[in-house]
């Protein structure tokens, strides 16, 4: 089976966004990176995803007039297979990807980026929905911690962790890095 690695969101635009902070980036980037290089290795199609919405204005950080709508300084450079921009949380919205995939006979995909709980979130259980067969890999994603309903807060961790809860085994599987890269090269 075909597997292609999509990487979603991975941008600068974050940097802006008054959440951001860069207490879990350098271990994010450590698995980011040694994904896409060992997906590279293997001579796996990475796809780029990118988020741009809102106004279209230089400050606005997702808009691509601001030229936040890059990768992320610290992404290990990689030639992509395609890039899509997106407007809606899943890359599989309005983008082709889903089009671009099925031509290249892609059967399997392995999703990381940016955030955990809504993006790569989103995007797994739709390519789920769609027939994929998707293995996410938790600690190549970020996010950062959330204010709940009652004024508390989510932890980043937490988060992470209720994902993963809620994804596994309904609409993928859970990898490491070198699960979800073993499981590539084993399906080829």
């Amino acid at each position: 089976m075909n597997t292609a690695l999509i990487v979603i969101d991975v941008q600068e635009s974050f940097r802006h966004r008054p959440f951001f902070t860069e207490k879990d980036l350098p271990a994010y980037l450590a698995a980011q990176n040694a994904l896409i290089e060992g997906a590279v290795a293997l001579g796996l199609p990475v796809i780029r995803v990118l988020h741009s919405d809102g106004p279209e204005v230089v400050d606005n950080p997702f808009a691509q007039a601001s030229g936040q709508v890059r990768a992320l300084e610290g992404l290990t450079p990689f030639e992509p297979a395609a890039t899509f921009i997106k407007h809606r949380h899943s890359a599989l919205v309005g983008t082709g990807l889903d089009v671009w995939l099925t031509r290249h006979g892609v059967g399997r995909l392995i999703i990381s980026g940016i955030r955990t709980e809504q993006c790569c979130e989103t995007t797994t259980r739709h390519a789920s929905d769609l027939g994929w067969t998707v293995d996410y890999v938790t600690e190549a994603t970020l996010t950062w911690d959330m204010t709940q309903p009652d004024g508390s807060t989510l932890s980043a961790a937490d988060i992470k962790l209720r994902t993963g809860t809620v994804l596994q085994g309904r609409f993928c599987t859970l990898c490491s890095v070198e699960q979800a890269l073993h499981r590539a090269k084993e399906a080829v």
